[in-house]
């Protein structure tokens, strides 16, 4: 996959304030604000480059306020790395392709996986499937 650089100049002028903040300085957006997501079938792309990063087959609602799935749409599309920031160690999910900060995955999530992806709304852009 080719990799999507930018300058931290261009992020700041394609993005919004909270995107740019929770996508490009790994911050998190408040719980509750994203969970208007339509319910139809359709992909999460990554609001920063548009790589289908999360589908709607794979969306449960967690109980937590922040969109979680239980699975990326492709493992490729999504990287990890460890975040020990705030004193924790967490582990980052990012976009593949240019980076995003996205959210963050847990090992309490439903099966078949068992993982929860809980993911920043403002990081995704829902795209309805084709009919």
């Amino acid at each position: 996959m080719e990799k999507i650089t930018k300058t931290d100049a261009e992020w700041r002028a394609e993005l919004d304030d909270l995107a740019y903040k929770v996508t490009r300085k790994h911050g998190t957006e408040r719980a509750g604000t994203h969970e208007d997501f339509p319910k139809d079938p359709g992909t999460y792309n990554c609001v920063c480059c548009g790589l289908p990063v999360f589908d709607q087959e794979h969306k449960f609602d967690s109980g937590t306020g922040w969109p979680s799935f239980w699975q990326p749409a492709e493992d490729e599309n999504v990287g990890i790395s460890e975040d020990r920031k705030f004193f924790m160690k967490r582990t980052e999910v990012h976009c593949a392709r240019c980076e995003a900060h996205l959210g963050h995955v847990f090992p309490d999530g439903p099966e078949p996986t068992g993982l929860r992806y809980c993911i920043n709304g403002v990081a995704l852009d829902f795209a309805p499937k084709a009919e």
